[in-house]
């Protein structure tokens, strides 16, 4: 299927379909109350073109809602939190947030982690339809979205989450951004920017975009950015402490000397660009609009160094381009269905693996599809609702030395529904979804295969509670059963990895994962402090893993995907509460703490788990600037899985001031910041190359946001 057909069938769908929002709905929503505490920068802006939804409110799942009222953790980064936080990658970006983590595969590609939950089972989106990249397929592959273009960024679990896809298990990331218009500008002309510099990595970035409104109801959109870092400097040695002691006692010189190597991480440079241009009729009963996209990136894969003999250390870089189109479309209809939208994609994607030589190892051809349309009910009675049917293709085609993939395609067919309804003391929440999946291999003579083809049905459920215990604090309780189709990755890989460093064995016989859970959620908050906890259990009946068999294949250890029982449990917390105020200056102070404990029944760990981690930090919030304290610290993690290696604890310690020459409620600030001040040696546990590649050493960021 060519990327052109995908590009004109999504533009006869959306045309198809009026559409509008509200004036106010990306940006902002008129109606929406304040976050209850500012605290980690969740300040709201009024400015015309920059007016925020608070951070207690939820856009993803169409239906808008204080975070307390929805079941499951969840999580909004935005305003000053989200410039603070503001990295190259999506994972890096979200780091820092509740039940977050990063594969951190080198400063090029790190995409977020959920609950310990990784690939296929974390959904990235931007602005409610995938990413349309290979980062499920390899923790070396980047995710194709530029957190600069962000204008906040939504993490969503329990019932909501069914809205985008039963694999969804461990949540979704949601970014949201304003490519496609939903409002017009006051202005003739309205641009915003922003500009950093990160001394780790003598990282450059730059981003601006540029609405013009014309004939009072169309508005023309562009922006572009572009990033460029070197190699990332570390806190100190670059090998783990037993990968030093083992290339310390050989006898090769050159693999001795690697016990000594510090400093900067060798091969983790980058260099990204991106553009984009669109537009949206904008009226009083609807909007309709589009956007054309174009995203590039080189980055290097830092090196897994060999420390014995005969071994190989590759040094890679990867070429990646994407061209997207998006759509998206809404309109009001009055009646019992109150709203209908649209969102539609597609995208061409290729990257090439290159070698120390120059020479291209292997290609990544990706193209696909993906639309969805919801019917959102009027509110009656306190009931609310959307009902919809999602449908994604995608094609995926391996070529090169390292192809452990024959040519796939992947089609998945969805109906789904939320509905809530509002008792009072009590609200109830209950989603549903049926999805169909078809996973197509053509014969390939390289891997040894002939057409291959598996189809599954997968249903899923959830659903809950709240109760109302004063205030805005509210107590839910919440059940789910997700069903997940095994991936064109699982049932037919056969061939070499070098991402994983394994070679990896699909099985044509795998079924569906299912998965049953429990979740607690306590959430609320008043004058001058907000909190959220969130405690979950969740059983699998066939969690898929791979597994090492102890055999080796071209000289990597083989792994074969299973089936077997686990149970992954644990908790999230954060809370922030002001403990003074000098006049205009308000003292916040507020924490983070996340857990998770994963087991395979007669297996032992599930393999890359993050360890316990505890986050502070205080805050002075005045009129004209902000300063920043905050202390991470994560535990080691001795809990591993077979051929696993321990992760030792590490501490963190961040600092920063905003300054607001304009007020608070202007978006143009100044950020000044320093990350690690201690020049710390740490790694995520996370990693598949925490032993060989560690984070980012002191870093001093500057950031300038402005708007015009």
């Amino acid at each position: 299927m060519s990327v052109a057909r995908l590009l004109l069938g999504s533009a006869a769908l959306v045309c198809a379909l009026p559409a509008t929002a509200r004036p106010v709905d990306a940006r902002g929503d008129a109606d929406a109350p304040p976050a209850a505490v500012p605290a980690q920068g969740r300040q709201t802006t009024v400015d015309a073109d920059h007016q925020e939804i608070g951070a207690n409110i939820i856009v993803t799942g169409s239906l808008d809602r204080p975070k307390e009222d929805l079941l499951g953790g969840t999580t909004v980064l935005s305003g000053e939190a989200l410039t603070r936080s503001l990295r190259p990658t999506l994972g890096d970006t979200l780091a820092r947030q509740p039940g977050v983590t990063s594969s951190s595969f080198g400063p090029g590609a790190s995409r977020p982690i959920l609950r310990g939950l990784q690939g296929d089972r974390a959904r990235v989106l931007t602005e409610g339809i995938g990413s349309f990249d290979a980062s499920t397929t390899s923790v070396d592959h980047a995710v194709a979205i530029n957190p600069l273009i962000a204008d906040r960024i939504e993490v969503l679990r329990g019932p909501a989450a069914l809205m985008f896809g039963p694999s969804a298990i461990g949540g979704v990331v949601n970014v949201i951004d304003s490519r496609i218009p939903r409002h017009l500008p006051e202005e003739p002309v309205h641009v915003d920017g922003i500009i950093g510099y990160g001394s780790a990595a003598d990282e450059r970035t730059a981003s601006g975009s540029i609405d013009v409104p014309v004939a009072g109801k169309v508005v023309f959109h562009a922006d572009g950015s572009y990033s460029k870092s070197d190699d990332l400097e570390t806190g100190g040695h670059i090998l783990a402490g037993p990968q030093r002691r083992a290339a310390a006692a050989s006898p090769d010189p050159e693999i001795a000397g690697l016990a000594d190597l510090r400093g900067r991480l060798p091969n983790s440079a980058t260099e990204t660009w991106q553009v984009a241009g669109g537009a949206a009729v904008v009226a009083d009963g609807g909007n309709l609009g589009f956007s054309v996209s174009h995203y590039d990136t080189n980055y290097g894969v830092p090196v897994r160094y060999a420390i014995e003999p005969g071994e190989e250390a590759e040094e890679v870089r990867i070429d990646l381009r994407q061209t997207r189109l998006d759509l998206r479309g809404e309109v009001e209809t009055g009646g019992f269905i109150d709203r209908l939208r649209f969102r539609g994609g597609a995208s061409d994607y290729r990257h090439q693996e290159i070698e120390d030589s120059g020479e291209v190892g292997t290609t990544f051809y990706s193209q696909g599809m993906e639309a969805r349309v919801e019917a959102q009910q009027a509110v009656r009675g306190g009931w609310r609702g959307t009902t919809g049917a999602q449908m994604l293709i995608r094609t995926l085609n391996v070529v090169g030395e390292e192809k452990f993939l024959p040519r796939n395609e992947t089609q998945q067919y969805s109906l789904f529904t939320l509905q809530s309804a509002d008792f009072g003391a009590v609200r109830g929440e209950l989603s549903g979804r049926y999805e169909r999946s078809i996973a197509v291999a053509q014969p390939d003579d390289d891997l040894g295969n002939g057409r291959l083809e598996r189809s599954f049905n997968a249903f899923s459920a959830a659903g809950g509670a709240s109760l109302g215990l004063g205030g805005s604090t509210r107590l839910g309780l919440s059940l789910s059963h997700s069903e997940r189709a095994p991936t064109a990755e699982e049932l037919f890989a056969n061939g070499p990895h070098a991402g994983t460093q394994a070679f990896e064995i699909g099985d044509l016989g795998l079924k569906v994962e299912r998965s049953n859970g429990v979740e607690a959620t306590l959430k609320g908050g008043g004058d001058g402090f907000d909190f959220s906890l969130a405690a979950y259990h969740n059983w699998y009946d066939g969690f898929i893993y791979e597994q090492p068999t102890g055999e080796l294949e071209d000289g990597l250890p083989v792994y074969q995907y299973e089936q077997v029982d686990a149970r992954f449990y644990g908790v999230e917390a954060e809370a922030s509460a002001r403990v003074a105020q000098f006049g205009s200056t308000a003292v916040v102070v507020d924490g983070v703490a996340d857990y998770t404990h994963a087991t395979i029944k007669n297996g032992g760990p599930v393999p890359r788990i993050p360890p316990l981690r505890l986050l502070g930090g205080i805050e002075a919030q005045g009129t004209l600037a902000q300063g920043r304290l905050e202390v991470e610290h994560v535990t080691k993690q001795d809990r591993v899985a077979i051929n696993e290696s321990e992760t030792g604890a590490y501490t963190l310690v961040n600092a920063s001031v905003t300054l607001k020459p304009w007020g608070r409620n202007n978006p143009t600030s100044l950020l000044l910041s320093a990350n690690n001040l201690f020049d710390v040696v740490a790694r995520r546990h996370a990693s598949y190359l925490k032993d060989y590649a560690p984070l980012a050493g002191r870093d001093l960021r500057v950031t300038a946001r402005f708007a015009l």
